[in-house]
């Protein structure tokens, strides 16, 4: 969910994190054991400490130990929905940082418009 959130594919981040689509899709579905290094590597892409992604279920973020894969009975991530909802909060502060921008550099053009329209006036 937070891979989606930040509107990354399953592709986007397996090229991101060195591996496979469909090893990192094993991880996705807890089908598959994570190494530390891939572990710190999604946090650094998530831009969260290592600590916060692993060790605060009080924030809710990733819990190593609560579950297990149905389907090889193997421990899982569980991602709730604080790192999400955080995610979705930086992308949407992004995007706003991005029209503001966009917006700044079209109020500079018209006063350059205005401007030289007066000089035509004058």
């Amino acid at each position: 969910m937070v891979r989606q959130a930040k509107g990354w594919t399953q592709a986007y981040l397996a090229e991101k994190l060195e591996m496979s689509i469909n090893a990192y899709g094993d991880l996705e579905r807890g089908d598959s054991d994570i190494k530390l290094s891939k572990l710190e590597k999604i946090a650094e892409l998530f831009g969260v400490e290592l600590n916060e992604l692993c060790c605060s279920s009080e924030k809710g973020f990733v819990n190593l130990s609560t579950g297990r894969s149905k389907r090889n009975n193997k421990n899982y991530c569980s991602i709730s929905s604080s790192i999400i909802e955080s995610s979705e909060l930086a992308h949407k502060l992004e995007k706003s940082e991005q029209l503001n921008e966009q917006q700044n550099k079209e109020i500079e053009l018209l006063k350059e418009v205005i401007a030289l329209m007066k000089k035509k006036v004058a």
